[in-house]
């Protein structure tokens, strides 16, 4: 057959990446549970020590009105990072002053900064951040390894839909489901914790995302700007709302006994439902595939599972911000030079690939070893 054009390698590299994917588990033959959790009583600590998790993410800060401001090397982030310092300080300040022995600071942003996005030397010296020599996922590997009674959120997002700023789950265009019910990430954040019996009993953002945890009604929840759009708020004076931060933590701990923790109801049914920029649409027509109206499904007896092959699909509905790439790019004077250049880099991928020659990843992931640590997100 004729070689394909440079736009159509990469139309075929981003569809036919989906086409490839098979499919985790159907859950036609598994019927979905009646709800998709149940919130159970919380054993309070018994030997004198309190130790809370703050995890924060970097769209629902206090004083924050513009999108950049969470965007690693835009003009605007550094910003960004002294308003987060001062939201998880604040709340920091508020965890110790209700009874907290041990504070931790987990990022569940990402912002693409090489090093945490909260900056070490901005933060409350009493809490400790967590870096490894390894990569980990903050939302899901933490549970499995470290000793907390309690977790709070800071500077969280509503969920994708939601109208709020910033909204989304996970990433963009990416609406999560377990059990049918459109979750956002604190709720995510809530059932890992709650496969440990440990309670979120803390989060701030703005008014959308209070709104979407009536899910959860014991967790304090402070609103630090009201949504007026994705990309625009009106923030509340930030010397008020890092009050209430401080306030409201305080008053999460001493309310510690009435929390709740989330258990997630089986046979799990997750789904992802994608929007714009995301789309799934290339999973049409494949037998064998739980899809439909852009949503895949599958179900599985284990919330590590699940949310492991929830990524997996994230990353072929992502595939679909290839479109919004090809529109920038055809709109260039140069844009048929690069797709050119893409097309002849494709090609000798190939060809290395088909002689040999291509270093394999897990050469590449040695030789980068021991040069950096990781401090979480996913």
């Amino acid at each position: 057959m004729p070689s394909p054009s440079p736009l159509h390698v990469l139309l075929l590299a981003t569809t036919g990446a989906l086409a490839c994917q098979s499919a985790v588990e159907s859950a036609d033959d598994l019927s979905m549970p009646a709800t998709a959790w149940s919130d159970e009583e919380v054993e309070t600590p018994e030997d004198g020590e309190l130790r809370v998790l703050v995890i924060h993410d970097m769209e629902g800060l206090s004083g924050q009105s513009d999108p950049s401001s969470f965007d690693f090397g835009t003009e605007l982030y550094p910003q960004g990072q002294e308003w987060l310092a001062a939201d998880v300080n604040a709340v920091v300040d508020g965890l110790f002053a209700g009874g907290a022995t041990h504070v931790f600071i987990a990022d569940g942003h990402g912002s693409g900064n090489p090093e945490p996005d909260v900056r070490a030397d901005l933060l409350d010296d009493r809490a400790v951040q967590i870096i490894r020599d390894e990569p980990f996922d903050t939302y899901f590997d933490l549970p499995e390894s470290e000793d907390i009674d309690a977790v709070a959120v800071v500077g969280m997002h509503a969920k994708t839909g939601s109208g709020g700023f910033a909204s989304h789950t996970f990433t963009l265009g990416i609406d999560l489901l377990i059990n049918g019910r459109s979750i956002t990430e604190t709720e995510l954040v809530a059932l890992s914790w709650g496969r440990v019996g440990v309670p979120v009993i803390f989060a701030s953002g703005d008014q959308r995302l209070e709104s979407d945890l009536e899910t959860m009604p014991w967790v304090e929840y402070v609103t630090v700007k009201e949504a007026t759009a994705a990309d625009a708020a009106n923030p509340r004076p930030v010397d008020e709302a890092r009050a209430d931060l401080r306030e409201g933590a305080r008053r999460a701990v001493g309310g510690l006994g009435d929390a709740r923790f989330l258990a997630v109801s089986k046979p799990i049914h997750a789904s992802l439902h994608a929007v714009p920029p995301a789309s799934l649409a290339a999973l049409e027509g494949i037998p064998g595939m739980n899809y439909a109206d852009n949503t895949y499904t599958f179900a599985t007896g284990d919330l590590r599972e699940a949310y492991d092959g929830l990524v997996q699909v994230v990353g072929l509905a992502a595939s679909g911000y290839a479109s919004v790439l090809r529109e920038v790019l055809m709109a260039r004077d140069d844009g048929r030079e690069i797709f050119d250049a893409y097309g002849a880099a494709l090609s000798k991928r190939w060809f290395d690939q088909e002689s040999g020659r291509l270093e394999s990843d897990g050469d590449q992931a040695d030789s980068m070893s021991g040069l950096r640590r990781f401090h979480g997100y996913r």
